[in-house]
């Protein structure tokens, strides 16, 4: 079991376990198993390796694959889309980090000091 999960059926609700085989995940999303070498490979997705040395993925990693494949779909090269996949990342992390200052700036607020 990875670190911190005390039983099995934790992991169910864990978008970050590596749940998937590389097979299963190609057919999950509907591409091959080279595409997602390819995400690998421009450092989009880092799969973890199993005992044996094959890619694991998560859901995690399932939907951000999933974003890469919509944008190579429309056209974009997979270097491209990869970037692209990041920067948005990013940019949600940034906005989530933002919303969480502001509210811990504002501080707790009793209906009473509120203004109306």
């Amino acid at each position: 079991m990875p670190p911190g999960s005390s039983r099995p059926a934790d992991n169910l609700d864990d978008d970050d376990y590596p749940a998937y085989t590389m097979g299963r995940a190609a057919e999950m999303l509907g591409t091959t198993a080279a595409f997602l070498r390819a995400l690998g490979d421009h450092r989009l997705i880092t799969p973890l390796r199993s005992a044996g040395g094959h890619r694991r993925y998560s859901r995690y990693q399932l939907r951000v694959a999933a974003r890469a494949r919509e944008l190579v779909d429309q056209g974009t090269p997979i270097e491209a889309a990869c970037r692209i996949v990041i920067l948005e990342d990013q940019l949600e992390e940034a906005r989530r980090i933002n919303e969480q200052l502001r509210t811990e700036a504002r501080g707790p607020q009793s209906p009473a000091a509120t203004p109306t």
